[in-house]
């Protein structure tokens, strides 16, 4: 018996590989389809960037992922740059409206200070004015003389 579990066992193996050695063209076939029409995507999706570059040859698998490679290279760059820029932008205008909202209370601060300075101006020249007139009363010829009681 012994014999017949080591013949079914090769038996399997050998039904195994011819499986497996019939099934691999068919895999590599669909691998490669797969993979030719991913190159054909990607001409055709960037296909304004391939004729910019060599317009009357025809492009090799190679060069058009190649290109493909260097194009988004450069498209994440320009992305990197536009962030970038777009930080710089956002800290600028945070800056300036800081800036607004001080010059805003700065403003108000000074409107502030003149109110209290005119009012003050004002109540100076009045208080003048009272010191004025007391003075004027006091010089009068009826005051004029000190008062002695003896």
């Amino acid at each position: 018996m012994a014999p017949t579990t080591t013949a079914a066992m090769s038996n399997s193996q050998e039904h195994l590989t011819l499986t497996h050695k019939l099934r691999k063209p068919l895999v590599e076939k669909l691998r490669r389809e797969r993979i030719n029409s991913s190159i054909e995507q990607l001409k055709s999706l960037l296909g304004p960037e391939f004729l910019k570059q060599q317009p009357d040859s025809k492009l090799e698998k190679a060069d058009i992922l190649e290109m493909t490679v260097c194009f988004l290279t450069q498209l994440q760059q320009q992305n990197l740059q536009q962030r970038r820029l777009l930080n710089h932008v956002n800290k600028l205008q945070s800056s300036s409206d800081k800036n607004l909202t001080e010059n805003l209370q700065q403003r108000r601060l000074l409107n502030h200070v003149n109110k209290l300075q005119s009012s003050s101006d004002k109540n100076l020249t009045e208080a003048d004015f009272s010191l004025q007139t007391s003075i004027t009363k006091d010089q009068s010829p009826v005051h004029s003389a000190p008062w002695r009681p003896w």
